[in-house]
């Protein structure tokens, strides 16, 4: 595994310099006057339903991306002047080639060629027939293995359980390494593992065993959380809330689609304050109600906390809230409760003895520029896209970031897709302290991690030492051309 330890004292360090000048309004009209160019792509190498970044100019009137192949793709995402968002089509040439932006006047070509991911399994840390128990580690190996974005096993009870992408201990393009899940089910079987453009590999038949000497802790995983503006329902509809891409301007929050869609599958919790509350979960038109009827003190989903907060268990999975809340939103409307946090909980095995996780992810420490949501994977650090920007934030998470423990030994890990290029900048939130400014930089793309010291400053902003008009905020990232999978906290 390829590691990068780098970091400068300064944040006007002649590369930023160079970063910055996509805000330099000179620039911004030099670049118009280019016309129609592709200046890089991101990801270089991709499967089918692979999320690419295509930078340039004169993208505007964009119609048509034509792939290798002669694929042809018209449904893509122009973010701005300089920047397209498309996901990689069914089709492209095995051979690679140039990618083509058309518009009615013309068309740009890709000065480098696109190549076609061909994900291959060699082998497994493990024998066919050996002994694994829930809590190990599995490593998988092969090539292209960036693209894989699930492995099925079984759980206690012999059901399916998927482990997702994002929850993999190690990614990158050779190997993965996965967790093997606490509750696991006891017996000889075989996995599957899953790639993004739909293939399925069989993993040999491993004899699987539960873990001994350990208990069970719950994690609790944040949607959203009340910051303390919005009060009391009174049978009105100010805990509205929508899908990405739903949003009518009427919600309280706007969830990120993959949480949302994990809302209409998976149990979730509502965490509401009040005497004696009357909880009503309908949509947004009041039409739809989940739930038979309104929940109230004495129903056995509504559980009383000791400080006299109460849980609410929702599971809409089937319903018919679920089948039109994409369009009709969310509501939790009713009377004498205060709606605190949605959250989703799970349960986690923990050794007895250990000190806790290895790595954090820092995902529930986050929320983008506009704090509209927290991070979603992968990530496209920039310096000017309130998505491309995002803040790591102290009094979030469990435990908080500032309640870590972290020190000078401490590192921020950054995963991210080889082939990509560029940097992050790491920044208090007003830019306003000198000493602080750290790049994390991959200029030729073979980087699988990077990790990034945690120093004297950064501590003294995650700590609260020092603030500079956004209090709760512990440190800023922005910067340009990397696809990042996923950063995580190692104490």
């Amino acid at each position: 595994m390829k590691k990068l330890f780098k970091y400068f004292g300064l944040i006007l360090s002649v590369a930023l310099m160079g970063a910055f000048t996509a805000c330099n309004p000179q620039a911004a009209e030099e670049n118009a006057e280019v016309g129609l160019a592709i200046k890089v792509f991101s990801p270089t190498k991709v499967v089918a339903g692979s999320a690419m970044t295509i930078n340039g100019s004169g993208f505007t009137d964009a119609k048509e991306i034509v792939f290798p192949g002669e694929v042809s793709v018209t449904s893509f995402k122009i973010v701005t002047d300089n920047m397209i968002r498309v996901t990689a089509p069914n089709g492209i040439s095995e051979e690679g080639g140039k990618i083509i932006v058309r518009t009615d006047a013309g068309e740009a070509v890709s000065s480098v060629d696109l190549k076609l991911g061909k994900p291959t399994i060699t082998g497994y840390s493990k024998q066919a027939g050996e002994s694994i128990t829930g809590g190990e580690q599995l490593t998988i190996y092969g090539s292209d293995l960036e693209f894989i974005t699930s492995v099925e096993l079984k759980d206690e009870e012999g059901n399916p359980i998927v482990i997702k992408d994002n929850a993999f201990y190690r990614k990158g393009t050779s190997n993965i390494i996965i967790n093997i899940p606490r509750k696991i089910f006891e017996g000889t079987f075989a996995g599957k593992v899953s790639t993004q453009d739909g293939k399925t590999f069989t993993m040999p038949e491993f004899a699987y065993a539960k873990p001994a000497d350990g208990h069970w802790e719950t994690v609790k995983t944040l949607i959203w959380e009340n910051d303390g503006t919005l009060g009391s329902v009174s049978w009105d509809g100010i805990y509205r809330f929508a899908a990405e891409g739903h949003e009518t301007g009427e919600e309280c929050y706007i969830v990120p689609a993959d949480v949302w869609a994990k809302m209409k599958t998976d149990t979730f919790y509502a965490l509401v304050s009040g005497d004696t509350p009357q909880i009503r979960v309908a949509t947004g038109w009041w039409s739809e109600q989940w739930g038979g009827g309104d929940f109230q003190p004495g129903n056995e989903l509504l559980t009383k906390n000791d400080d006299g907060t109460w849980v609410l268990e929702l599971n809409l999975a089937g319903s018919d809230l679920a089948g039109t809340m994409d369009d009709k939103h969310l509501l939790f409307t009713g009377g004498g409760f205060t709606l605190q946090q949605l959250y989703f909980q799970e349960e986690v095995w923990v050794k007895d003895g250990d000190e806790g996780p290895k790595e954090y992810d820092i995902a529930p420490f986050t929320m983008y520029q506009d704090r509209s949501s927290t991070i979603e994977w992968p990530y496209y650090p920039s310096w000017g896209d309130d998505k491309g920007k995002i803040r790591i934030m102290r009094g979030m998470g469990d435990p908080a970031i500032e309640d870590m423990g972290l020190t000078t030994n401490s590192m921020f890990i950054v995963y991210k897709e080889v082939g990509t290029t560029g940097q992050i900048q790491w920044n208090d939130a007003n830019w306003s302290n000198s000493a602080l400014g750290i790049s994390c930089n991959d200029w030729d793309g073979s980087l699988e991690t990077i990790e990034v010291p945690v120093n004297e400053e950064m501590l003294k902003c995650i700590n609260g030492e020092i603030t500079d008009g956004w209090s709760d905020t512990a440190l800023i990232l922005q910067g340009d051309g990397l696809t990042v999978t996923k950063i995580t906290i190692k104490p």
